[in-house]
């Protein structure tokens, strides 16, 4: 039996979420074509038959602007520590810039084994993908060098099979029934959000968030009550998510709830509020109830 934990890790919009969810089989985290979706580390665990993998997906490492983000980059690059794989998800399609000549050289100090996953190959011409390839292996000594495509699955059993071939030989770390380590109102407050980033498209950024204020049972104990107070920065957004006499909020509230009913097997009441809470990316107190550890102060 091999067991282990492999760590994904790459620029805002490398595709690494919808790689753990595609390996996974499960939702774990949400997407958007956003920058700086995932927030916070997301394990996820994979059980075969030889074997079974913990994946650590982890926020997209960019340039920090605020608290929140400072933390975002702490979470991914501690992922990169502890691990017994270490995962580099690139967008093929996309321009290398200067992000990407950063994370090659955190990687210099890296002792445990470093794989390169060359995400959304579907969307290049195959006679791009060789020099694209070769330029990332001069650039630092992979174990492997994986072209994939996490939307269509093109090569993932392959890139699952390269993970056990280099973890370590042990007993798995989880029963077989274990998915991940994130706990429900993780998955609420996610799925919230993924729809006020799916139904307010460009009009606000990354500049929201949503908390679970309560969760609790309803009038019948077929449902449950949900209720969410979504966060934005400045008044003038609060009423790009209310929408037109509340057509917004209305929309993200029942896109929401069907998923909330998928999610947890039973009816869902979902109340949503829009508060507004200036420069709540640099509010510690906000940031501890996403779940995102403050390095300094732990």
């Amino acid at each position: 039996m091999k067991a282990g934990f492999v760590s994904f890790i790459g620029r805002p919009n490398a595709g690494k979420s919808t790689l753990l969810n595609r390996i996974v089989g499960h939702k774990l985290a949400i997407v958007s074509d956003k920058p700086q979706t995932t927030r916070t580390r997301i394990v996820g665990v994979k059980h075969y038959d030889d074997g079974q993998v913990v994946f650590v997906d982890t926020p997209g490492v960019h340039k920090p602007t605020h608290r929140m983000n400072v933390r975002m980059v702490d979470v991914a690059l501690d992922a990169m520590r502890d691990v017994d794989v270490l995962t580099l998800v690139v967008d093929a399609s996309a321009k290398e810039g200067p992000g990407d000549r950063h994370l090659i050289g955190l990687l210099r100090g890296v002792k445990v084994p470093v794989m390169l996953a060359l995400n959304k190959v579907d969307l290049i011409a195959k006679a791009r993908l060789l020099p694209i390839m070769d330029r990332y292996r001069q650039a630092h000594p992979f174990v492997e060098i994986a072209p994939i495509s996490a939307a269509d699955g093109t090569n993932v059993d392959l890139l699952e099979m390269l993970f056990l071939k280099y973890l370590p030989e042990g007993a798995p770390f989880y029963p077989a029934d274990y998915v991940t380590d994130q706990p429900d109102r993780f998955f609420v407050s996610e799925i919230v959000r993924e729809q006020v980033l799916r139904l307010t498209h460009a009009e606000l950024p990354f500049s929201t968030a949503v908390v679970v204020d309560r969760v609790a049972d309803g009038d019948s104990d077929k449902v449950v009550a949900v209720y969410c107070t979504i966060l934005v920065e400045r008044s003038s957004q609060k009423p790009i998510v209310i929408g037109k006499a509340g057509a917004m909020i209305k929309q993200i509230g029942s896109a929401a709830r069907i998923e909330l009913e998928r999610f947890l097997n039973t009816r869902v009441y979902l109340d949503l509020h829009v508060k507004v809470k200036s420069e709540w990316r640099d509010n510690d107190r906000v940031l501890d109830d996403m779940g995102l550890q403050d390095r300094a102060r732990s």
